[in-house]
């Protein structure tokens, strides 16, 4: 009798559901000086070295692994991806 291959994967997949990855996204970079990075407060704005229509990187535990475009649905801002990085090794 023939195993379906779903079916050997199922136990896999259980110890994998209880995994949680940290999930960042990078809008963009600049370097200020110390002072003045002390001197911020509430309100204070950083410029970035990114355009409003660039992708932004996603990152899984510090690991690039997608780009993609910042979209908004009503109160909430979301990534829609456009591409997957894909893995060395």
């Amino acid at each position: 009798m023939l195993k379906s291959p779903m079916r050997t994967l199922e136990p896999e997949l259980n110890a994998v559901s209880t995994v949680f990855v940290e999930l960042s996204v990078v809008l963009g970079r600049t370097n200020l000086p110390i002072h003045q990075l002390l001197k911020m407060g509430r309100g204070a704005v950083i410029e970035l070295d990114a355009e409003a229509e660039d992708e932004v990187w996603v990152l899984a535990n510090n690991v690039p692994i997608a780009r993609g475009q910042i979209t908004v649905s009503g109160e909430k801002i979301a990534i829609s991806i456009t591409s997957t990085v894909r893995a060395f090794g």
